[in-house]
């Protein structure tokens, strides 16, 4: 018999992949777990200067400068609330074949709890919102709309210049 005829398998092919659920006031949103490197306390940050009001800062994080930004100052333009539940989440921001190994630090309120589903379960809401594009697709269930945030779509092309510059051929990171 083999894995999946004996039920063994089931649980390797599930499509449901687990999400980290944060609030952002009274809305909710959903991050995708494999994008999630760590999950970190908030921390005090190096303020960036010239750098847009929702860039938090820099922080040294195992021998490299992390980027920060504050979603909750991102998309509805005030900062993330002073809770013991707000997160710092290092997220693998995946731009670069070249720099797989990125990572840009997230602000998130009230990131505490998970949610298991498919990911087929979140739908497009209609709205063609080009300030925000990282607003991906939403989700209803018994608490209402639960939208999924798109990482590799969070920073316009400008801010990500400033915060992830191109090296130069043949230098490595210091």
């Amino acid at each position: 018999m083999n894995e999946l005829s004996s039920g063994r398998g089931a649980l390797s092919t599930s499509p449901n992949r687990l999400f980290l659920v944060f609030r952002i006031g009274a809305e909710r949103f959903a991050l995708q777990a494999t994008e999630i490197a760590e999950v970190l306390p908030r921390l005090a940050l190096k303020p960036i200067a010239q750098a847009p009001h929702w860039v938090a800062g820099v922080f040294a994080h195992r021998g490299a400068l992390v980027p920060v930004i504050d979603i909750s100052a991102l998309t509805f333009g005030q900062p993330a609330a002073e809770r013991t539940s707000t997160r710092l989440v290092l997220v693998h921001y995946r731009i670069d074949v070249r720099r797989p190994d990125l990572l840009l630090g997230l602000i998130l309120e009230q990131a505490t709890d998970t949610l298991r589903c498919n990911p087929a379960d979140f739908h497009p809401y209609g709205l063609d919102n080009r300030q925000a594009p990282y607003l991906g697709p939403v989700r209803e269930d018994e608490l209402g709309l639960l939208q999924r945030i798109e990482v590799a779509d969070l920073l316009p092309e400008e801010v990500r210049a400033l915060l992830f510059p191109l090296q130069p051929e043949g230098e490595g990171r210091a």
